[in-house]
């Protein structure tokens, strides 16, 4: 599924991923645990939520401080590990692709 994704360049995603990250990290907000994974549209595809953070778990691109929020609220205690001030999409979407999994293991 990460194939309907375009590549990072050099650690550095393109804006249009920017946005299926943000897009993907409000459809888990919605993930009712048992629930099916939510899916987001991507170039008028759907892409699950797991599939964009997995694509963005290299990203060296610095999250914006009002989505690394959301993301600090939504992990919980791990969030100790996004405890700096220059907090890359790749920090957040490694947590979160984990909480992905963990979820659709449970």
């Amino acid at each position: 599924m990460t194939a309907l994704l375009p590549p990072l360049h050099e650690g550095h995603a393109p804006t249009i991923l920017h946005q299926a990250f943000h897009d993907a990290l409000e459809a888990f907000e919605e993930w009712v645990p048992g629930a099916p994974e939510p899916f987001v549209e991507f170039d008028g595809r759907q892409v699950a939520v797991s599939a964009v953070f997995g694509r963005m778990r290299t990203c060296t691109d610095i999250l914006p401080v009002r989505t690394l929020d959301a993301v600090r609220e939504i992990v919980g205690p791990a969030a100790q590990e996004l405890s700096e001030d220059q907090v890359t999409y790749a920090h957040a979407a490694l947590l979160l692709r984990a909480l992905c999994v963990e979820r659709l293991r449970g």
